[in-house]
């Protein structure tokens, strides 16, 4: 059993790369995303034939997703405990004997008000692999997350809509395939005529759906979104940012949009840009290579640790005061005295604690 919680925590605040399967997510843009300094999160089948991910996790069943990433060793893996025993894909392997991969319990009884807490020792199980991902990559220390391809509705397609207008429906760009749908109905176009056009592209990899199954993930992706939105005080206790690269995404209203393309010069500026570092020389330095700095730097000891603690941590023993021990006086000048009167007592008790006490009494 492997404690992986923390392990990618850094002080300036690791980030992450969590990409979702929407049709906005494109080779120029996963281009950007691969040439910056941070791993990337995928989900179920997202990122298919664009990019590699260095996570990945999934919440539907083992068979719907790909043999190349659950036996991929270089991508770290995390699935649910309830998968252990499927079969990898055209193999006659387990899941659980697949390498770098990793299982988790859900937690189906997760509120809003602690979606992401760091005394959580389960994941997140809001019937959703999204969901699940943010908490994943919390835990694992992360405390910014970059969204991409991660739209959270379906469009409605040009030619349903074009079709529409003709028949005097016309409904504004941000309106859920449901609402469409219904309003088609009630002006007297039927569902099955509908289903006769051409549907909009729901994911950015080669997969299709009913006209159904859309609405009902278009209506799975609204009820997530509000989910998060009712989470944000959750993540905003523990300093977990959620930044949205997907141009039109219902995520957009609640959580801040920047292009992708200045991500990822922040990221580079934070964390170094590899296309631009030099290595000629490096090999004959022997000091410290510091960047500009305005002030001195030194390292101090905390305050009242005892010699022993000098790496930093807590000594497993620390040393007692004596009780013949004179002042205690820091940088600040404040004296902390052992009064005369506070030593009588002292001397009292353990008086006490040595005295033979003998109980006579019947009963």
């Amino acid at each position: 059993m492997a404690n992986l919680k923390g392990n990618f925590t850094a002080p300036y605040g690791s980030a992450c790369w969590l990409i979702g399967g929407g049709p906005s997510l494109t080779q120029e843009m996963t281009d950007v995303i691969q040439r910056t300094p941070v791993p990337v999160m995928g989900v179920n089948l997202a990122g298919s034939g664009l990019l590699r991910p260095t996570f990945w996790t999934a919440y539907d069943p083992t068979s719907r997703f790909l043999q190349s990433v659950y036996l991929d060793a270089g991508i770290m893996k995390f699935v649910n405990f309830r998968r252990g025993s499927d079969l990898v894909p055209e193999t006659t392997y387990k899941v659980c004997e697949c390498p770098n991969l990793y299982f988790f319990e859900g937690d189906r009884e997760r509120g809003f008000d602690d979606f992401v807490d760091w005394n959580h020792n389960r994941i997140a199980d809001w019937n959703d692999s999204f969901v699940q991902a943010i908490d994943i990559l919390y835990q694992l220390g992360f405390r910014r997350i970059f969204l991409a391809g991660c739209e959270m509705h379906i469009k409605v397609s040009a030619e349903m809509r074009c079709y529409a207008n003709e028949r005097g429906v016309s409904l504004g760009e941000n309106v859920s395939l449901s609402e469409f749908v219904s309003e088609c109905e009630r002006r007297g176009i039927c569902r099955k005529e509908l289903m006769g056009l051409d549907s909009a592209r729901v994911y950015h990899f080669d997969q299709e759906k009913s006209l159904a199954a859309a609405i009902a993930t278009d209506a799975h992706y609204f009820r997530v979104s509000q989910y998060l939105r009712l989470s944000r005080l959750s993540m905003s206790r523990v300093g977990l940012q959620l930044v949205s690269v997907t141009p039109g995404s219902r995520l957009n209203d609640y959580f801040s949009y920047q292009d992708v393309a200045e991500v990822a010069a922040e990221i580079c500026e934070h964390v170094g840009n590899p296309s631009e570092e030099v290595t000629a020389g490096l090999y004959a330095k022997t000091g410290p290579r510091l960047p500009k700095l305005d002030w001195k730097m030194r390292d101090f000891q905390p305050l009242h640790w005892p010699e022993s603690g000098r790496d930093g941590r807590l000594p497993q023993r620390v040393k007692k005061r004596g009780r013949d021990e004179g002042e205690i006086q820091d940088d600040a000048d404040l004296e902390v005295c052992d009064h005369g009167h506070d030593r009588r007592y002292r001397e009292k008790l353990c008086a006490m604690q040595v005295a033979e006490i003998e109980i006579n009494e019947e009963g």
